[in-house]
């Protein structure tokens, strides 16, 4: 238990670029040309094909020199957050060993938290990035919605899916989303906004070990306003998000489930049957609450504005909780991440904090399209 791979190999990048000399890893729903892409259900690997070509993540990560060295375990076909695959384990959360590491991209957080890799790519589609990043203590983010192709990457909600990375240091960071992004680091963010209802929503203790945090962001944003990130509430946010990611991780295995009948956890089974039954009736509000959502998001971040808030809500929870001590957990991180997936703007988490031995971190959404302000946000935050 504990691993973080599923399949350790190396394939060399360029021998010149700039990121010769790093090393990454990627979990194992992107392509790697003659392996198969598992997805986390030994089902899923057992009836797909080996790859014919590299995701296009990858292809950019190898041209530009870094080292690809394995594949990581993610939740059950990216269908989870907190980070437990009853097939493949529970990946090594290095700074809270007896806590989950956070999924779906567990393994990828995990591989670089323990000093594995130097940057691992993950994915996020309610979170999967932002979580892991936040319980590991790591530079973790989901970017512009489209600005990282996805091509080669296993898709679960199109509408809301990412391909996102960590590092351990703001430098790596930076390098690193350059090269995915396909800009350097810009000027950093001029106005800030602290999402008083985050705050507010937070377990005991967030928001008091992310003071200093903020505080370092204040310094180099600018004194902070405070506002609502969600007047309708972030629960109301959570559940447009739910019904619509559901209905499209539906709508992507669907035909898959019911062609080979394979075999799942509980709660994967759980969450997909879920999705199976949400209907349009239920779809139609909720892409209401989308656009009400990205209009909100919009006005905060006009301007080279930026909106802070807790990464999580909690720290990592315990490994192995009973199934309604882990449904709340789950409900709380995705009523604070759901604003990522409904309304794609790029959100960066930064190391900040402890709770309980454990890490928080605190999460800083952009405009669409300003990835390069966050960039530079996270080069300077060591600095700070």
């Amino acid at each position: 238990m504990g691993e973080c791979f599923v399949d350790r190999f190396e394939i060399a990048g360029a021998a010149e670029g700039p990121l010769a000399g790093l090393s990454f890893a990627a979990k194992d729903l992107f392509d790697v040309a003659g392996r198969v892409t598992g997805a986390g259900n030994p089902d899923w690997a057992a009836t797909h094909a080996p790859a014919q070509a590299h995701a296009e993540a990858i292809v950019r990560l190898l041209a530009n020199g870094a080292t690809l060295v394995g594949k990581t375990v993610t939740d059950e076909i990216s269908l989870g957050l907190l980070g437990e695959n009853a097939f493949d384990g529970t990946p090594l959360n290095p700074r809270a060993p007896e806590r989950v590491p956070g999924g779906s991209s567990s393994g990828s957080a995990s591989a670089v938290a323990q000093g594995l890799c130097d940057a691992a790519l993950g994915t996020d589609t309610g979170g999967s990035v932002r979580v892991p990043a936040s319980f590991c203590g790591l530079f973790g983010m989901r970017p512009t919605h489209g600005r990282v192709p996805t091509a080669g990457m296993l898709p679960q909600a199109p509408s809301s899916d990412t391909a996102g990375w960590f590092a351990r240091d703001g430098g790596t960071f930076a390098k690193v989303g350059e090269v995915l992004i396909g800009e350097a680091p810009g000027a950093l963010p001029s106005r800030l906004t602290v999402g008083t209802d985050c705050f507010g929503f937070a377990g005991p203790g967030v928001a008091e070990a992310l003071a200093p945090a903020l505080a370092r962001l204040e310094a180099l944003v600018g004194e902070g306003r405070e506002d609502l990130l969600a007047p309708p509430g972030l629960a109301a946010w959570a559940q447009a998000q739910r019904a619509l990611q559901l209905a499209e991780a539906w709508a992507t295995f669907g035909p898959w489930v019911e062609a080979e009948v394979p075999r799942f956890s509980y709660l994967v089974a759980r969450t997909l049957m879920a999705g199976s039954a949400t209907t349009e009736a239920q779809q139609g509000p909720a892409r209401l609450v989308r656009d009400d959502a990205r209009g909100r998001l919009a006005h905060l971040t006009k301007g080279g504005g930026v909106v802070a808030l807790p990464a999580t809500p909690d720290p990592a929870p315990l490994k192995n909780l009973p199934l309604a001590q882990m449904d709340r957990a789950r409900e709380r991180i995705n009523a604070n991440c759901a604003v990522g997936g409904l309304t794609g703007h790029p959100v960066l988490v930064l190391p900040a904090g402890d709770v309980e031995g454990a890490p928080v971190g605190l999460a800083v959404i952009g405009a669409r399209g300003a990835d390069a302000s966050l960039l530079a946000l996270a080069q300077a935050w060591e600095h700070a």
